[in-house]
C-alpha cells in the first residue's frame, strides 16, 4: 500500500478493496485494506478519490467499522453522484486512493447511552456501539430511523436494544426517531447522534429538555477535508482561533460537536 504524508495526522494511501456488497437500494458496504485502521476511531471519516481526472475533490464517507487486527475499514455509503457511483462498481482487489483518518470522532463516556441515527447517519454508530461496549460495557439504547428499507440492524443488535422508526410505518414506530424514543420510553444519560440536520436539531432540543449531554455529528459538503479551505463551517458559541469568528470547521473541529456548542 503506497503512502504519502500530508501532515503528522493525515495520510494519502493507495489502498485496496477487500469486498463490496449492496445492502439496500443505492446503499453499498465496502471493506478496504488500509493502514489507517491503526489510528481510526468511531465518528471519523475518510475521503475517497475518484479515478476520473476531471474530478479533483475526494468524497468524504464516514467510517462504519474498524478492524485493527486485519488493518481494514468498512464504509457504508449511498450512491448520490458520479463519484459514489464509481465506487459502487469497485470489487475485490481494485485499488482506491484514500485520505484519512479525518475528523475528531466521538468522546466515549461510561454512561447509559442513547445512540440516535437516521438514514445514511446509521453506519457510523455501528463502530461507536462496538467501542462503547468493548470499553465500558454500558447499557446502550439504539434508535434508528429509515425512510423504508432497513440496513445494518443485525450488526447493531449485537451491542444494544434497537428501536426503529420508519416514515411509512412499515417497521417500528411510524414517524421519526424522536417519535420512537417517546413511544418506547427510551432513556439515557448521554446521546450520541448522526443524521440529517432536522433530526440533529430535534436531538439537541431533546438533550436540552432532559439536561443531558448530546454529541452530534454534522454532515456538510467538504472540499479539502483537512481544514485548510474553510469550505465547511458551522456557527459556534466560541470564536475560532484561526478566523477569530464564531465558526468551526466541520472537517477538523468536527464532525462531532457537543450540541450546546453549535448553532444548528
Amino acid at each position: 500500500m503506497a503512502v504519502s504524508q500530508i501532515n503528522n495526522e493525515h495520510i494519502i494511501e493507495q489502498a485496496s478493496v477487500i469486498s463490496q456488497e449492496m445492502l439496500a437500494s443505492d446503499i453499498y458496504s465496502m471493506w478496504i485494506k488500509t493502514n489507517m485502521a491503526d489510528n481510526a476511531k468511531a465518528g471519523q471519516f475518510i475521503a475517497l478519490y475518484s479515478k476520473n481526472g476531471a474530478t479533483l475533490l475526494p468524497r468524504p464517507i464516514s467510517i462504519c467499522e474498524i478492524d485493527k487486527e486485519n488493518k481494514s475499514l468498512r464504509i457504508v455509503y449511498r450512491v448520490v453522484g458520479k463519484g459514489t457511483d464509481e465506487f459502487s462498481k469497485m470489487s475485490a482487489g481494485d485499488a482506491v486512493k484514500i485520505l484519512g483518518p479525518l475528523g475528531n470522532g466521538y468522546t466515549l463516556k461510561d454512561k447509559t447511552a442513547i445512540l440516535a441515527a437516521g438514514g445514511i447517519g446509521v453506519p457510523p454508530i455501528v463502530e461507536l456501539a462496538k467501542e462503547l461496549k468493548e470499553k465500558y460495557d454500558c447499557k446502550i439504547n439504539i434508535v434508528v430511523g429509515y425512510r423504508t428499507e432497513l440496513f445494518l440492524l443485525e450488526e447493531l443488535k449485537k451491542y444494544g436494544e434497537v428501536f426503529i422508526s420508519t416514515e411509512d410505518g412499515s417497521a417500528g414506530t411510524k414517524g421519526n426517531i424522536i417519535d420512537a424514543i417517546n413511544e418506547n420510553n427510551v432513556d439515557g444519560d448521554i446521546i450520541y447522534a448522526c443524521g440529517p440536520m432536522p433530526m440533529l436539531r430535534a436531538v439537541k432540543k431533546l438533550a436540552l429538555d432532559k439536561d443531558i449531554e448530546a454529541q452530534i455529528s454534522l454532515e456538510e459538503r467538504m472540499a479539502c477535508g483537512i481544514g485548510a479551505c474553510l469550505g465547511c463551517v458551522c456557527k459556534t458559541k466560541e470564536k475560532d482561533e484561526h478566523s477569530n469568528v464564531n465558526n468551526a470547521r466541520i472537517c477538523t473541529d468536527g464532525p462531532v460537536f457537543e450540541a450546546r456548542d453549535v448553532e444548528i
